[in-house]
């Protein structure tokens, strides 16, 4: 009997298949994310925090952009030690970011730090049950474990359907997504 794939090789798989599309694919399924929208109602000044695309990751600026239009107020993530939550700062998309310890553009330390309602979440892979996979430092499950204390956050996966794998094994602090946003479907995970 084979063992189940490890998260490291279902990583390793679902990155190579992103890594496979082209810029237009790319460039095309961040426009049909855009178009189709979030698929629960945004109040007007809710705070939607994005991320910055690195590794090919699927672009949320458009998305984050037509959110601004509707009122939303954005935020861009800026990581802290390892095993720490991350901290969110206000971004406009005219905003000056800066490199911040991983190399990943952050918004100024001198932005305002804001407190998410909606996180739009970068992975690597993710299942039908909500899972995903990042890249293993836990970065998003330490942020909403610690921000769920006290607040209602809703987790937003956003990924192109290559990213997706038949089952991820999920350990106790791997926090699930309420939803996952792909160019081509909706997946909705509040009732499971």
């Amino acid at each position: 009997m084979d063992a189940a794939p490890s998260k490291a090789d279902l990583r390793t798989a679902a990155l190579a298949a992103r890594d496979a599309l082209g810029d237009r694919k790319r460039e095309a399924a961040a426009r049909a994310l855009a178009k189709r929208g979030l698929p629960i109602e945004i109040a007007a000044g809710a705070v939607i925090s994005g991320y910055s695309p690195i590794r090919n990751e699927i672009d949320p600026a458009p998305l984050m952009l037509k959110l601004a239009g509707l009122g939303a107020r954005l935020a861009l993530p800026v990581i802290n030690a390892r095993g720490k939550s991350l901290t969110f700062r206000a971004w406009q998309p005219n905003d000056r970011r800066v490199l911040g310890s991983l190399g990943i553009p952050e918004p100024s330390p001198m932005a305002a730090e804001l407190v998410p309602n909606i996180m739009l979440v970068p992975l690597a892979a993710f299942d039908r049950a909500g899972h995903r996979i990042g890249y293993g430092a836990g970065y998003y499950d330490h942020t909403f474990t610690h921000l769920r204390k006290t607040h209602h956050v809703t987790g937003i996966g956003l990924a192109f359907s290559v990213q997706e794998t038949p089952a991820i094994p999920a350990l106790s602090h791997d926090v699930p997504l309420d939803f996952v946003l792909t160019e081509k479907d909706v997946f909705d995970f509040r009732s499971k």
